[in-house]
C-alpha cells in the first residue's frame, strides 16, 4: 500500500522558510523540495533583497540547496506561492513532477501552463499564505512590482 503524502506538512516547512526570509528583510516566500516519500532534500526562500541577486527566488533556492538529484519526476517542490515563469521554467526543465502550491490568489503564476505540460499541480489555498503575501504586497508595492519584473 502505497503512503499517503502529507503536503500540508510539507507546506509548513515552505512557510518557515517564508517567515524567516520575511524576518530578514525580504519577501516572505518559502519553498522546499521533497522526495515521493516525503523526505526533505533541500528548503529555502526568497533572498532578492537580501543578497541583491534578482536570481534568488524560494524555489531556485530550495533546488539549489538539494543538490544534484539524478531525477527529478519524482520530486514535489512545496511553494508557499504559485512559482513565476521563471521558477516555473526550472521545474519544466528538470522535469519536476509535483508542484504543491501554498496559495494563487496574490499571483497566478506559470501554474496553468505547468499542468497544460504535465506537470502535477495542488493548491492548497492556505489562507496564511494568502494573507502573509497581501500584507506584504500592500506594504510595500514597489518591492513586489520588482518581484515580479513589472514597472
Amino acid at each position: 500500500m502505497e503512503q499517503e503524502i502529507d503536503y500540508q506538512s510539507m507546506l509548513q516547512v515552505a512557510l518557515e522558510e517564508a517567515r524567516q526570509g520575511f524576518a530578514e528583510g525580504g519577501i516572505p516566500i518559502g519553498a522546499a523540495l521533497f522526495d515521493r516519500k516525503g523526505n526533505l532534500l533541500g528548503r529555502g526562500h526568497n533572498r532578492r533583497i537580501q543578497e541583491g541577486d534578482p536570481s534568488v527566488h524560494g524555489e531556485t533556492d530550495a533546488f539549489r540547496k538539494a543538490g544534484r538529484q539524478r531525477s527529478y519526476r519524482d520530486k514535489i517542490m512545496v511553494t508557499t506561492l504559485a512559482p513565476c515563469w521563471y521558477c516555473s521554467g526550472l521545474v519544466r526543465q528538470f522535469n519536476i513532477g509535483t508542484v504543491v502550491v501554498g496559495e494563487s490568489v496574490n499571483f497566478r503564476g506559470g501554474i496553468d501552463w505547468l499542468r497544460e505540460n504535465g506537470v502535477e499541480v495542488i493548491e492548497l489555498e492556505s489562507e496564511e499564505c494568502v494573507n502573509m503575501l497581501a500584507d506584504f504586497i500592500a506594504s510595500n508595492p514597489e518591492i513586489w512590482n520588482e518581484d515580479i519584473g513589472e514597472p
